[in-house]
């Protein structure tokens, strides 16, 4: 198992960003990012939200709402929840950063 990370650009709403990922969690990463495209389009195309952050926010926590609600009633470690969200938020203002550097 590869610990490597490797640089893969994603297009989300529009907009291009690179992240950093395993190899071998490259499909997973694109699966995810699919997801969260619809999701966002979803909201926009609702009318009732206005402007890309706030689209992205309320995909977001509709989200992070449904995954709570249909996971917590089962056992989910909820220790083990956060601490992945910290690590996926750590990488997306890695990712974030980058970008802004590149403008």
């Amino acid at each position: 198992m590869s610990a490597e990370l490797k640089a893969l650009d994603v297009s989300i709403m529009g907009r291009e960003f690179r992240v950093a990922c395993k190899e071998e969690e490259r499909q997973q990463l694109l699966d995810a990012v699919a997801f969260l495209e619809k999701r966002m389009r979803e909201v926009k195309e609702s009318g009732k939200v206005v402007g890309t952050e706030r689209v992205a926010l309320i995909a977001a926590l509709q989200i992070a709402h449904e995954f709570l609600s249909t996971r917590v009633s089962g056992g989910f470690d909820l220790g083990e929840f956060r601490r992945r969200i910290a690590t996926m938020q750590e990488t997306i203002d890695r990712a974030l950063s980058e970008q802004d550097e590149l403008f």
